[in-house]
């Protein structure tokens, strides 16, 4: 059984939405049909596991539903569990998708739904492919040890190929371990992709012989099915390891198609999640969602970062790293959750105690913008990680690269 959870509002009474939510998305309608047996419900019919109630607030959304039966007070808020048979679904991604979500985001009763978590069982989570590289495999490319500090192409568009190629090799030079094009950089007139993978991956191949580290780049590929695994092919013909996608745009197909094409590293681009996450009685929890694309293969998952630029709080952030390392089955099939958006040096203690060490740690202006120049910029993040996991304070290090970005970025 496949189980879903849950934040339902309603002015109803929360036991009969959750019924009506089980049947929606399984063998009923708003009315019993023909041929829709007692026999028939308990083989396909979802069941309702459990309702907490969560106490009355007022309603979040408009509901024409509602509205037409005199429905215009308080709502309640209760946490819904559901478990849908796993044979009304078998091993289809979007079809599981559009079973624990779907139209329940449209449901007249409720004026506020939202999927916090999806759980499977191990035989099914089986039936999906596990991450070709993930936690253990990406370390084992990079052969980095500890977080693996990366950085991102910058400026995000506007570089020819060849420039990003030079970028590329003072990026290798400085020590970084992963190196990512920024999501809206795929394919364009001025650096075409082909060309990108060309420049970049000859300066990370001189690199390599030069020193003997392997880093890794995510290229950023999306675009229609086709032209991905194109794509992906031309990256592996060049000796690289991993391809970048924009999750939420290339939909669970065309990732699980790209996912049996290719051996590399799937880097899981989350951008357009706040559209799913941000309003707290609508949309699409993390822990659900990075379930749904684990399943989908990817090896790495972005989670944003602590005290960064975005608008989630530190507490979502961890708890969507740490659900990224957390088995769905028996066996390593964690995914490396990438931190980003605003990370510097100043902002690594907080994440070595929130997350660990199992962690892509990716600085784009903290390594760019250094006044002493991106290897300074990686040294200052090196020499941070150094200091928490000796246990000492940033300021009692005493390296000049994070001195300077203490000073410069503090």
């Amino acid at each position: 059984m496949i189980e879903a959870r849950y934040i339902v509002e309603t002015p109803l009474d929360p036991e009969r939405v959750a019924g009506i939510m089980a049947g929606e998305q399984s063998c009923g309608t708003f009315v019993r049909v023909e041929g829709e047996t007692d026999a028939l419900r308990e083989r396909a019919g979802a069941k309702v596991l459990s309702v907490r109630d969560m106490g009355g607030c007022p309603p979040s959304l408009h509901s024409a539903w509602l509205a037409r039966k005199g429905h215009r007070g308080a709502s309640h808020r209760a946490e819904v569990v559901i478990g849908f048979p796993e044979a009304n679904v078998g091993a289809n991604l979007a079809t599981l998708a559009a079973t624990v979500a779907g139209n329940l985001f449209d449901l007249g009763e409720v004026t506020g739904l939202r999927l916090e978590d999806v759980r499977v069982t191990e035989e099914y989570r089986r039936r999906f492919p596990l991450p070709s590289h993930g936690v253990a495999g990406t370390r084992a490319v990079t052969g980095g040890q500890g977080p693996l500090i990366g950085s991102i192409i910058k400026p995000n568009v506007g570089l020819p190929a060849e420039e990003i190629g030079a970028l590329a090799a003072r990026l290798c030079a400085a020590g970084l371990d992963f190196i990512k094009d920024d999501e809206i950089a795929a394919n364009p007139d001025h650096a075409p992709i082909g060309a990108r993978i060309r420049a970049v991956m000859a300066a990370v191949r001189r690199h390599r012989d030069r020193t003997g580290k392997q880093v890794m780049v995510a290229f950023n590929i999306t675009d229609e099915t086709d032209a991905m695994r194109r794509h992906a092919d031309l990256i592996e013909a060049e000796g690289g390891s991993c391809a970048m996608v924009s999750l939420n745009w290339c939909g669970f197909s065309a990732v699980e198609t790209l996912r049996r094409h290719t051996g590399l590293a799937i880097h899981g681009h989350r951008n357009g999640y706040g559209a799913f996450s941000r309003h707290p009685a609508l949309g699409i929890g993390f822990g659900a969602y990075q379930v749904l694309w684990r399943l989908a293969g990817v090896d790495h998952m972005h989670v944003h970062g602590l005290g960064g630029k975005f608008a989630q709080e530190d507490a979502e952030v961890i708890a969507s790293a740490r659900a990224c390392l957390t088995p769905l089955a028996e066996g390593d099939d964690r995914v490396l959750p990438a931190f980003s958006s605003g990370q510097w040096a100043g902002t690594v203690p907080q994440t070595h105690a929130a997350a660990g060490a199992d962690l892509l740690f990716m600085a784009g202006g903290g390594i760019m913008a250094h006044p002493g120049g991106p290897a300074a910029g990686v040294a200052s993040i090196r020499d941070a990680w150094d200091a928490v996991l000796h246990g000492q304070t940033l300021e009692a290090a005493k390296s000049a690269p994070l001195a300077a970005a203490l000073d410069f970025f503090g």
